[in-house]
């Protein structure tokens, strides 16, 4: 049992509280148009709306609950950039990170100078820890490698830092001395550990591992005594948070059937212990966090595609804080941090916890979060002196575009290059984007153990060549995109998760990892999408375009989506015909858009008589001739198609 091993620092149980009163809501007009704000605006617009809306906050507005008139508006803003220590140069209209003298201060500034966020943010592919002070410190990087580092979580005391890491090839914990910079490796195991959360004493560390499913483990933090399993249950338990008083852990489970809040009583048997706060079956939640005085909890959730924070006090109920995605508590409790994230952008943002204000308006940053806590110090100069180095490394090329002329090609137009060792139809591409694609092929090709991209339903399609229905505008005629071969899901070694955004679903692509040692990929989180339940009879499942998996696919799996966008290839949201029409959901197509409009990019290859002319000519591909081959991978099949011979 827990408590017969684990020392108890106090007993304890959520405390009850009132929840707090609101103050009388802005006109109906108002509310409509600040709740379109935060969903398309921009931060002067939001600051703006909560000007006009809200006099008594004036200066950090508010940002209302979702409606109806909002729910099918994808979240899609353009945000200032935050700069980066070492890496970026802002540009000169990026919001500085430091407050100057014409710079509105916010109402909540004290609780937003306290201490300093720890962020873990993609960049080029891999994971990296970053710290960030909302009013005086830009993102600065802590680590760097050809590896990732993500959940970072502070000890009590403020000394260490623990978070997982693959530096050494299989996913351990490792923790961070927030004084001299120096790092230990604390697990050394072949299973995927991650999501330390630490005991209110700092003896212990809880964590999810996975064996053959993901389960919470507690271990001493002097390693003296064996791993302590808080669950053993078939489902997936991870993400779990330490509550300040010691006596209960919040969780995420898949137990009831889909991704909920679960709270697990120390005090209790293990017959008792577990109990479900959020009890809401058409939600997704994820990422619990306790307040700082271990009376309310907060978490996100995901439903009818709207993002949103949610806090429960003692008496469990319920009260909406603003959108977003990942919730961190300020060190005094009376302010929310959080990311929100987009298809392909993630920003972040700060809401005044009790009355539900905008504290810090949305900024961008440079990829996605994997990973948030707030010190309750800054950090000592001592530990940016030691990572100096660290801190003002830049990120090398992925790749380099190489252009070749051509005389017989117009002037302002761009031509075509045939790709090598790639199966499809036409196995061509844009001249500005083959350099881009070669890398991502090659990268893939290590991170998953097998050649993914070898094999592809489509690159570029020419003119004449119809589509399906609905996609007569596609960016496959621009020779800018690609699409994957579907067989791979049908062979168990790709797996698509719906994502939900407004009325827009988009789709996360997974790649089963050659080898299921632990060294590639990390286990899924989410249950994946079965397309062919659309095919088994059942009328209902027909109209839904499938059905999601009973259970989270087991092993070990490579996110193609994250990668495939740290160079440049992003997804493409599903038609809204996508359930009634296979075709329509484009989970397999991927786009190198560089800003462009379709138009533009069509533009590049072909003469504008060409976008109202349906038997233009197709533009004359090239070789590159100084494109070098791809390594042969012993892995693959002989039939040369990509995906390995045998099975999962």
């Amino acid at each position: 049992m827990v408590e017969s091993k684990a020392q108890p620092v106090c007993t304890m149980s959520i405390s009850p509280s009132q929840p707090p009163s609101l103050p009388e809501g802005p006109p109906p007009w108002r509310l409509r148009l600040a709740r379109a704000a935060i969903l398309i605006g921009s931060p002067l617009i939001l600051f703006l709306v909560g000007f006009l809306a809200w006099p008594e906050a004036r200066v950090h507005g508010n940002v209302p609950g979702p409606d109806q008139e909002t729910a099918n508006l994808p979240l899609t803003m353009e945000k200032d950039t935050l700069p980066i220590t070492g890496s970026v140069t802002p540009s000169p209209t990026s919001s500085p990170a430091t407050v100057g003298p014409d710079t509105p201060v916010p109402l909540f500034r004290s609780s937003l100078e306290q201490g300093t966020l720890i962020l873990t943010i993609g960049e080029g592919g891999y994971s990296h820890l970053f710290a960030y002070q909302p009013l005086t410190l830009p993102l600065t990087r802590l680590t760097e490698g050809a590896w990732d580092d993500i959940t970072p979580a502070l000890s009590p005391d403020g000394n260490q830092l623990a978070f997982a890491s693959n530096r050494a090839g299989q996913w351990d914990l490792y923790l961070l001395d927030m004084n001299s910079g120096a790092i230990t490796r604390w697990t050394d195991t072949l299973e995927f550990d991650s999501s330390p959360t630490w005991s209110p004493d700092g003896q212990h560390l809880a964590y999810e591992t996975y064996l053959g499913d993901l389960e919470i483990v507690i271990q001493p933090i002097s390693g003296e005594r064996a791993v302590i399993p808080l669950s053993n249950h078939p489902a997936a338990d991870f993400a779990p948070t330490w509550s300040p008083q010691g006596r209960q852990i919040a969780f995420v489970s898949t137990r009831s059937g889909e991704p909920e809040i679960w709270l697990a009583d120390l005090d209790k048997v293990e017959s008792e212990r577990f109990t479900n706060l959020s009890q809401t079956p058409d939600a997704v939640e994820a990422h619990p966090a306790w307040s700082p005085d271990g009376r309310t909890l907060a978490w996100a959730t995901i439903q009818d595609g709207l993002h949103n924070l949610q806090i429960q006090d003692g008496n469990g109920e319920l009260r909406y804080v603003g959108s977003g995605d990942w919730p961190i508590w300020s060190p005094d409790g009376a302010v929310l941090f959080t990311t929100l994230s987009g298809p392909d952008q993630t920003l972040v943002a700060a809401y005044q916890a009790r009355e539900s204000l905008l504290a810090l308006p949305p900024l961008a940053l440079p990829g996605p979060v994997f990973g948030l806590v707030w010190t309750r110090a800054s950090l000592p100069p001592s530990l940016l002196d030691s990572l100096s180095a660290v801190s003002s490394l830049t990120q090398p090329e992925l790749w380099r575009p190489a252009l070749t002329v051509l005389p017989d090609v117009p002037t302002g137009r761009q031509h075509l290059v045939s790709l090598k060792d790639i199966q499809a139809p036409i196995p061509q591409l844009h001249d500005l984007v083959d350099e881009s694609f070669s890398a991502l092929r090659a990268r893939v090709a290590v991170e998953a153990g097998w050649d993914f991209l070898a094999t592809l339903e489509n690159a570029f399609v020419p003119l004449t060549t119809p589509l399906s229905p609905g996609l007569g505008e596609d960016w496959l005629y621009t020779g800018r995109a690609f699409a994957f071969t579907p067989l791979a899901i049908d062979a168990g070694w790709v797996a698509v998760v719906p994502e939900q955004y407004g009325a827009r679903t988009y789709w996360r692509v997974y790649l089963r990892a050659r080898f299921q040692d632990g060294s590639q990929g990390t286990p899924l989180h989410n249950r994946s999408w079965d397309f062919n339940a659309r095919y088994g009879g059942d009328p209902f499942l027909y109209e839904q375009g499938g059905v999601f998996h009973q259970e989270i696919l087991r092993g070990y799996w490579v996110d193609f989506t994250e990668m495939a966008a740290a160079y440049n290839w992003d997804r493409l949201p599903a038609l809204p015909t996508w359930r009634s029409a296979y075709p329509a959901a484009r989970f397999n197509e991927f786009v190198f858009q560089d800003g462009q409009s379709w138009r533009e990019a069509m533009l590049d290859l072909y003469p504008v008589e060409a976008l109202v002319t349906p038997t233009a000519p197709t533009p004359t591909p090239i070789v590159n001739p100084t494109r070098a081959p791809l390594p042969t991978w012993p892995l693959l099949s002989a039939s040369g198609s990509g995906i390995p011979a045998e099975g999962p």
